[in-house]
């Protein structure tokens, strides 16, 4: 038990040296690896992720919760011990992140703060969404429900994906729509920046179809 205990201690240091140097390699404000590791709640979250599902594993729910609600309290972050997160994960800034119980991250992801990976409603089983590897979630993206998004998948700021993405595609807008696919445009009028308002489209729709039925109206009457 204590031989598994500190191979997993080990294992723990091992990945946390890793995230470090990919977070000095992605993140252009990182100064030093000692700054890292005092101050980027985004690593203290995965690291007290990584305790909490060792824990979790081994069906000792209560104190994995415990450590995840702890890790909530420091950070901002709130990781699932449950959740199954892969190598080189990097929560960026990461304040009102969300990660669900049955969600699942591929190596190499990059979130971005206020991020939901969450459910639509209380059903039961696989409920969360699946991330592949080298995915970037933006600013407030929400995805909602247990479906895949494919590899190399960047997602806007702000989107709420709510149904399947391809490999090597972006998407943006609420709902999300895929706007390249390999780096080809799908949809010029939609892009992170420039989303057209349905709502302000939808009420000049009727009121064109307004003035036209008056226009109608008023032939009626002068024939009559």
């Amino acid at each position: 038990m204590f031989n598994i205990f500190f191979r997993k201690v080990r294992q723990l240091f091992k990945q946390l040296k890793e995230d470090i140097a990919l977070i000095k390699e992605r993140d252009p404000a990182a100064r030093s690896s000692f700054e890292i590791w005092l101050t980027y709640s985004g690593l203290h979250a995965v690291h007290s992720y990584r305790r909490a599902h060792w824990f979790y594993e081994k069906k000792m729910f209560t104190i994995a919760r415990i450590i995840s609600q702890v890790s909530r309290f420091w950070t901002g972050i709130e990781i699932h011990p449950g959740a199954k997160i892969g190598k080189g994960l990097f929560i960026d800034h990461g304040m009102g992140v969300v990660i669900g119980e049955t969600a699942e991250i591929g190596d190499n992801c990059l979130i971005y703060q206020g991020v939901t990976l969450g459910g639509t409603g209380k059903e039961k089983g696989k409920r969360h969404p699946t991330l592949g590897d080298n995915v970037m979630v933006g600013a407030g993206a929400k995805v909602l429900g247990p479906f895949k998004i494919g590899n190399n998948v960047k997602i806007a700021a702000g989107a709420v994906v709510l149904e399947e993405i391809p490999d090597n595609c972006t998407a943006a807008g609420v709902p999300a729509r895929i706007v390249r696919n390999n780096g080809a445009k799908v949809c010029k009028e939609l892009d992170q920046i420039h989303i057209p308002d349905p709502v302000a489209q939808e009420m000049c729709s009727m009121e064109l179809k307004i003035e036209r039925l008056k226009k109608e109206l008023e032939e009626m009457k002068k024939n009559v």
